[in-house]
């Protein structure tokens, strides 16, 4: 589970990678780029992707309304992609922040968006 913390210490100017991402998602993110985006992190040997920091540095947080239901959401990307993913709801002072935390990709083939292995 993320804390507090770690958002702050990514705040303070951890570059995005392969492994972390940042979008501003203020009021909602479509579901297939979401889908994209946590089967690439898999790919890529898993990581974060979190929503409600500005994309660009100076990183800020902005705060997002996206994916309200975090069961519903964390239902849908193990239905469509076939792993379960962590979700960490963090209440910053300047708004709230959803954290995806990603698992590697288990599977001898890359994940398809579609949730598919070949």
């Amino acid at each position: 589970m993320i804390s507090m913390e770690t958002l702050n210490r990514w705040l303070a100017g951890v570059p995005e990678d392969e492994h972390l991402e940042f979008k501003e998602a203020k009021q909602q993110f479509d579901m297939t780029k979401l889908m994209r985006y946590c089967a690439a992190l898999a790919n890529e040997g898993g990581g974060f992707l979190v929503f409600g920091v500005s994309d660009k540095p100076p990183r800020r947080v902005v705060g997002t309304q996206s994916y309200q239901n975090i069961g519903d959401i964390k239902g849908k990307i193990l239905e469509s992609l076939r792993f379960r993913v962590e979700i960490t709801e963090l209440g910053h002072p300047d708004g709230r922040v959803l954290v995806f935390e990603i698992p590697r990709a288990r599977w001898e083939h890359h994940l398809h968006t579609k949730g598919l292995i070949g």
